[in-house]
């Protein structure tokens, strides 16, 4: 009987608060592991780990989530390459919000069944003997050892502890991260996907909330960048790198603006291609009085726009609007010559950084072609934004 009890209360017995806190401490590493090591270090290359943390991510991803490396990394890499397209593998755009936030983890297994899409997503991944001996060729059995060790260390409630465990990946970064982070939120920088920060503090999910900072530097190891937010997967990193155990590679650059610069050089145009979500969210907020006051005059004349939605359409791309949100933003156009110019200057802007195959100077020349023609197009948010662009500068 005793020995009976003793399993049934586990070897560690503490109060139900003291659950609470252990349990959320063992998902926090797990966070911390999908952030720091399936993210930011296999995915993208922007950090390098010391073989001793490599393998501890490894090792404890294995045991609470049974996520395969290669997988994990070759899903997300797609998600970037395809982003809010058919072949995205988990866009709200393209799936809808509802299915994404609930059932993101099901997504996540119909794309790890593509296994033409993991061998060209997956290089770089680790491919060691453990790696193909266990963690990929036993993956169930982690999330199995890891209930027998919650049930002898906690007892019955070990079975809820573990639970929560095995939940909290499907439903924070298979659903939220992937869901929310693609459909609600702020944006810093107008990127050509929905992405979006959820929150300005990234602590629940790692700093995974900085879901629209990520998309606009995919390969930097920080993903807080204003001075307001903080990424506490960034701490992390940083106390690894001071142990020793991480080197960081790739951070996104600082943007830096030189007033009264007359006319673009080669330095502003790699400046203006280097931080082009930068670029495209500082015209959005320069032209938003411009924006106001024409919705205030057609109001004041009695045409119906609805200024809201009008607004998210003009600062979004062509192809993340649906078929009646690119209508509803052509029949506004039709009604406003100004709302037409600032929308069609827009486009113009970021059809230079598209043009790969433009030598440096062509596109330098369509540069001050583009700035030279918003100071003549008789609107003054387009006059200011025009010196504001001439002022992007790379550093020394």
């Amino acid at each position: 009987m005793d020995f009976i009890l003793a399993a049934a209360n586990g070897l560690v017995r503490m109060p139900w608060w003291g659950y609470v806190l252990v349990t959320l401490a063992l998902t926090h590493v797990t966070i911390a592991g999908v952030t720091i090591f399936l993210h930011r270090h296999q995915a993208h290359r922007a950090l390098e780990l010391h073989p001793i943390a490599s393998h501890f991510f490894r090792f404890w991803l294995w045991l609470t989530t049974g996520m395969i490396t290669r997988e994990w990394a070759a899903v997300h890499r797609k998600h970037h390459a395809k982003c809010e397209t058919a072949d995205d593998p988990h866009s709200p755009v393209a799936f809808g919000l509802k299915k994404v936030l609930l059932e993101g983890a099901e997504l996540y297994r119909v794309s790890t069944a593509d296994t033409e899409m993991i061998a060209k997503y997956s290089h770089g991944t680790p491919d060691d003997w453990i790696e193909r001996k266990l963690y990929s060729k036993y993956s169930a059995l982690g999330i199995t050892l890891m209930l027998v060790i919650d049930l002898v260390l906690f007892g019955v409630i070990g079975l809820t502890v573990w639970a929560v465990q095995m939940a909290w990946i499907p439903l924070f970064a298979a659903g939220v991260i992937n869901g929310l982070g693609h459909h609600s939120g702020y944006r810093n920088f107008q990127t050509e996907d929905a992405s979006t920060n959820i929150l300005p503090w990234g602590i629940l999910i790692g700093g995974e909330e900085l879901h629209n900072n990520h998309h606009a530097y995919g390969s930097s190891a920080k993903l807080s960048n204003k001075w307001y937010e903080f990424d506490i997967g960034w701490l992390y990193i940083r106390i690894l790198e001071t142990l020793g155990l991480a080197e960081v590679r790739r951070l996104a650059p600082k943007v830096r603006i030189e007033d009264g610069k007359a006319a673009c050089d080669l330095r502003t145009l790699q400046a203006v291609v280097t931080h082009r979500y930068d670029v495209a969210a500082r015209y959005a907020r320069t032209v938003m009085n411009t924006w106001k006051h024409e919705m205030d005059a057609l109001k004041s004349k009695g045409v119906k726009v609805d200024g809201g939605r009008v607004k998210r359409w003009l600062q979004r791309e062509p192809e993340t609007l649906r078929a009646d949100e690119r209508a509803g933003l052509e029949d506004a156009l039709t009604k406003s010559a100004v709302l037409r110019t600032i929308y069609s200057m827009r486009q113009e802007l970021t059809a230079v950084w598209a043009r790969s195959n433009d030598s440096k100077e062509q596109l330098l020349s369509q540069l001050e072609d583009w700035c030279k023609r918003a100071e003549q197009s008789g609107i003054a948010s387009l006059r200011e934004f025009s010196r504001t662009l001439r002022g992007y500068q790379m550093p020394a």
